[in-house]
């Protein structure tokens, strides 16, 4: 497997957002939500890029150094994307949460991995309540 340490921060989010989605999938499975439409309308406040946006100020300054250098990296990656409602300082924020996201996975940091997006579940439903 590559070295995730040599990764760029589009491959790193690209990890992170597959691993994050599932986690959260799994998550509202597990609250006996049977539901598709609910399902999905729910999985959206925790996955998007609004949420992931206001996640990370939550979540910004509990960041290692180390955390916070992949953070960087992630939202700092140029992808050129543009779509017409979505906020670009809001996609870049979101991917630097992914990428954070990914490296944690690819580095078996499971127990920091699951602390962190188990504060970023709680920050989106203290949103939500």
């Amino acid at each position: 497997m590559t070295r995730p340490e040599l990764l760029n921060g589009a491959n790193l989010a690209f990890i992170g957002d597959a691993y994050y989605e599932l986690y959260i999938r799994k998550y509202l499975i597990g609250k006996q939500i049977t539901n598709q439409n609910l399902l999905h309308k729910l999985a959206v406040k925790y996955v998007s890029a609004k949420g992931h946006n206001k996640i990370v100020i939550g979540l910004l300054d509990q960041f290692t150094e180390e955390e916070l250098v992949i953070y960087k990296r992630g939202r700092n990656h140029s992808s050129g994307v543009s779509r017409k409602n979505l906020k670009i300082s809001e996609y870049l924020c979101s991917s630097g949460f992914e990428a954070v996201i990914g490296y944690l996975y690819l580095t078996n940091q499971e127990a920091r991995l699951h602390l962190l997006i188990d504060k970023a579940i709680k920050i989106v439903e203290e949103e939500h309540e």
